[in-house]
């Protein structure tokens, strides 16, 4: 509940001010203040003076008395007839006589605001009224008077653009006659990095001022000193850092001291893109992990394997699709998720509780999207489907209107929304949404929180008298809710149920994702006007300023459409099992998938919590043993079923058997004069296959210690085989994967193998790894130039082709539950994608390339090219463990399916055996 937290923490600061920012119009600063009197009826008979402070803004003059019986006054300088200071011909004059420090301002509207401090829409005084300012620094009237006269020459243009570039003059030479003060250092010994002039953004306010990064934080001082001297940050407690889209222009950088919370601690505009960049720079180098690194795929994996909620998840594409609490116009979007508000209990194991993810509010309803389409397809270009936004300004402030009074009084010109226009009641809302001709609001992350205030009319707000009579009060809540805190909970219920985490992504589609543009857009009924996307426009191409100023103000009053993050189908989140969700770790376990149901406890159970048990305790695997057996490097390792024989292929040519019992090679065999690159054992322990350098692949008979059989399958290297059900995978330097139909001989005759070639797989370049997933349905293979090709293997046709790595792709395996591919290579990268859309959700930067490994969907074991054993957290993307291994690069690696036992080859020809102790 960032907005309404960030509001509390102001009202606790501030509570003895009245004046803010959100006093000023849109787009208006904040120049100065002095400290006055206001004298009411000069030298008449009621004669009043009230003290207080008189600011000084672009658009107009205000008057906060210290009295808060008194009204706020607002004079805008549009309205002026006449702005003067007394001089000596008007000594005469009974209204400026004897008042030395008085400034004349003479009106024809005013606006009162805050009297006897209640929030309330701002009462309008029309007609000739005359005040008189007396500031306590006489000297100062004339540079204050001069001021006003300049920008009220400004508000009197008749073109916005105009307006703006004057105001914006006036304010740049105000900030280049001024300077970041030194004095508020922290430390006298802290060194200046950078300085630079920007702007702090608040919800519908910005506040110019200068910006200062020293050795050890990071400054912001206001032009005018509100709402204190200076900001300062610690450099060292930043965790997160983005470059924001601010206004349509690349200008934004938000900083955040939290991990998890949606509210920034400052958000700064800058005034070009070097000095935001250079900022940026420089902060980054204090945090560690930066998160600039992370994308919006690197999330996907940790939302699939239950690793952070569906809340969590959308909190963070909205962060990084520009979605800020201090922008309004970028507010974070949530969806509508129940659609049910008339049943007095809710039902969150019935399908039709839930809103249809897969769609726009505005297609939900096929009667008005009937009547969209057809005016859409009759419009001209540029078409549009919906002449509103699903999130904008005032769809914000229509929630949080009973928390931030005052935002909505800003925004609407000191008014609030008709009553019966208000946040009435979460049945009309949901069914307006459905039916309205112009409404297709989503929600906001409020919804999903813990604060139910913003449902709470605890301000006692006069918001007005609905049709009927009735008041404006509380929203009124569903059936099934006792009240404010359990209806929000029960919200959250609903957005972590089986049901919306089986459906969330089809909304991502829509909101952040493929269907956000293009003729997906089109297709899925989610067209909006133009201007609302990311480069929609290119406001430095637009040279007429008033053209540039009306465009900017319909943008940002209208909505914007956050940045596109996936321009694939996002992956489906498959969650059978929930056991508790937390929103304070992003790493805690926090949803289990469970393959079984409750009731059918079985072996298979013991067996995966004993693997479960195994990889949670990986970074225990002990050296057992070690021996050198060969003469060059170790490329395959393969062990018999009861764990007794090892063998190993190597690039010395040979095949060895070495007994774990005696730890002596029992037997040593040479096909050829080529390395081997793989082996494996047939079911029964009967044959070893051997693939070669040589093109052939070859049979060996345990039982008999000799060649049974050979298969010359390719015209370059054979680089790895896998055997599944009958079937032989062999991939290959030559470009090719291919798929055999094997008939083992008979042992005891001199039968051959008959080998029958069911598919071929072709590729551009070398194969050098594969791997086939659990159901023997998908095949993976890498190359040698580093892309990643997923073939459907029951009709031999490619899937995904995946340029994701530069360089030779070393290892790639599935995870056991086949969701995912993992895969490393010489660009010391783990790559991990989403089997079905071919999307990559997660990327881990190496030190140093990881040439084998095994994985369980979370952890990974593997071997580095410096000969370590890694284990690493993929989720959190780091090492958590560095285990002393070979002294050359670990070539091969071999698990048992306990995932308690391990053995490594290595490029230092040798096999080690590592055991976990727990």
């Amino acid at each position: 509940m960032a907005f309404i937290r960030r509001r509390r923490l102001e009202r606790e600061l501030y509570s003895k001010e009245r004046f803010s920012l959100l006093l000023l119009n849109l787009e208006e600063y904040y120049f100065e203040q002095h400290t006055a009197n206001h004298i009411i009826n000069k030298d008449g008979k009621d004669e009043r003076k009230f003290r207080g402070s008189l600011k000084i803004c672009s658009k107009s003059i205000i008057f906060e008395p210290d009295d808060s019986i008194q009204p706020i006054i607002k004079i805008p300088l549009r309205d002026c007839s006449s702005i003067k200071a007394p001089e000596d011909n008007e000594a005469s004059n009974p209204f400026t006589r004897n008042t030395p420090g008085g400034i004349s301002v003479v009106s024809s509207q005013v606006f009162l605001i805050k009297e006897r401090n209640v929030i309330a829409p701002y009462k309008t005084v029309r007609g000739r009224t005359e005040h008189l300012f007396q500031l306590d620094v006489v000297w100062k009237v004339g540079d204050v008077v001069q001021t006003l006269h300049q920008l009220y020459r400004a508000s009197c243009l008749d073109k916005m653009g105009d307006q703006a570039a004057m105001i914006t003059a006036i304010l740049q030479s105000r900030l280049a006659r001024t300077s970041f003060d030194k004095f508020r250092f922290q430390s006298i010994s802290e060194t200046l990095h950078m300085e630079c002039k920007a702007e702090m953004v608040t919800p519908l306010v910005t506040n110019p001022g200068h910006v200062c990064v020293s050795d050890a934080n990071l400054y912001f001082q206001p032009l005018n000193g509100y709402p204190k001297p200076v900001v300062q940050i610690t450099l060292q407690n930043v965790c997160r850092i983005y470059k924001r889209r601010h206004g349509l222009m690349p200008l934004g950088l938000e900083v955040f001291c939290t991990e998890n919370d949606l509210c920034s601690d400052i958000y700064l505009k800058f005034y070009n893109c070097q000095d935001r960049d250079e900022v940026y720079r420089l902060i980054a180098k204090y945090i560690e992990n930066h998160i600039a690194e992370h994308t919006a795929e690197s999330y996907v994996l940790q939302w699939q394997r239950g690793h952070i909620s569906n809340y969590q998840y959308l909190l963070h594409l909205n962060n990084l699709a520009d979605r800020s609490c201090n922008d309004l116009s970028q507010y974070p979007v949530f969806p509508w998720i129940i659609a049910d508000y008339s049943s007095s209990v809710l039902d969150l194991t019935k399908p039709e509780t839930f809103r249809d993810l897969s769609k726009p509010v505005g297609a939900l309803n096929k009667e008005r999207l009937d009547r969209l389409v057809k005016r859409y397809q009759e419009m001209p270009e540029p078409k549009f489907m919906y002449g509103s936004h699903y999130s904008s300004p005032g769809y914000v402030l229509f929630y949080l209107v009973r928390v931030a009074p005052e935002y909505m009084l800003c925004l609407q010109n000191g008014k609030f929304d008709h009553a019966d226009r208000m946040f009435n009641s979460i049945a009309e809302t949901w069914k307006n949404c459905l039916d309205g001709a112009t409404d297709f609001k989503e929600l906001i992350p409020e919804f999903y929180e813990n604060d139910s205030s913003f449902l709470v009319n605890s301000l006692k707000l006069d918001l007005g008298k609905r049709q009927g009579g009735k008041m404006v009060e509380d929203v009124e809540l569903p059936p099934w809710a006792s009240g404010p805190d359990d209806f929000l909970q029960k919200c959250q219920e609903a957005l972590e149920s089986p049901y919306v985490s089986e459906h969330l992504h089809e909304w991502i589609d829509i909101i952040f994702g493929y269907k956000q543009k293009g003729s997906e857009a089109v297709a899925a009924h989610n067209v909006f006007h133009p201007l609302t996307y990311e480069g929609g426009v290119d406001l430095n191409s637009i040279m007429d300023p008033n053209e540039k100023v009306a465009l900017l103000t319909q943008i940002l009053e209208f909505g914007q459409t956050p940045k596109q993050l996936f321009t694939t189908p996002h992956p489906q989140r498959k969650i059978q099992k929930l056991k508790s969700l937390s929103r304070t770790s992003s790493h805690s376990t926090s949803i289990a998938e469970s393959p079984v149901s409750p009731n059918e406890e079985s072996f298979e159970d013991l067996t995966e919590e004993s693997i479960t048990l195994a990889w949670n305790n990986i970074a225990k695997l002990k050296l057992d043993t070690k021996c050198k057996i060969h003469k060059e490097a170790i490329t395959g390792i393969a062990v018999t079923c009861n764990g007794s024989s090892v063998f190993t292929t190597s690039q010395d040519s040979t095949l060895k058997m070495f007994s774990r019992d005696s730890k002596t090679i029992q037997r040593s065999v040479s096909f050829s004069n080529m390395a081997l690159s793989s082996c494996l054992i047939l079911p029964g322990d009967t044959t070893v296959i051997s693939s070669s350098w040589d093109n052939h692949i070859y049979f060996y008979s345990i039982a008999f210690g000799r060649q049974q059989d050979v298969l010359l399958g390719h015209d370059d290297a054979v680089s790895k085989i896998c055997w599944r059900d009958g079937r032989l995978f062999s991939a290959s330097w030559d470009s090719t994967v291919k798929v055999w139909h094997c008939v083992p001989g008979e042992t005891l005759s001199n039968k051959k193998h008959h080998f029958e070639l069911l598919a071929h797989l072709e590729h551009d370049v070398s194969v050098n790894t594969m791997d086939i997933n659990a159901a023997n349905t998908i095949l993976a293979s890498g190359t040698k130039e580093g892309t990643i090709s997923v073939w459907d293997v029951t009709t031999a046709t490619v899937l995904h082709q995946l340029p994701h790595h530069s360089g030779t792709i070393f290892h790639a395996a599935f995870s056991p539950d086949s969701r995912h591919l993992l895969s490393t290579g010489e660009d010391c990268c783990f790559k991990v994608i989403d089997v079905q859309t071919g999307m990559l959700v997660s990327s881990v930067t190496t030190e140093e390339p990881q040439r084998c490994f095994k994985w369980d969907g979370n952890t990974i074991l593997s071997g580095s090219q410096s000969g370590e054993l890694l284990v690493w957290d993929l989720l959190g993307g780091k090492v958590t463990e560095r285990i002393k291994g070979h002294t050359g690069a670990v070539m091969s690696m071999w698990m048992n399916e306990q995932c308690n036992s391990v053995i490594t080859g290595g490029e230092d020809k040798q096999i080690m055996f590592w055991k976990l102790q727990y």
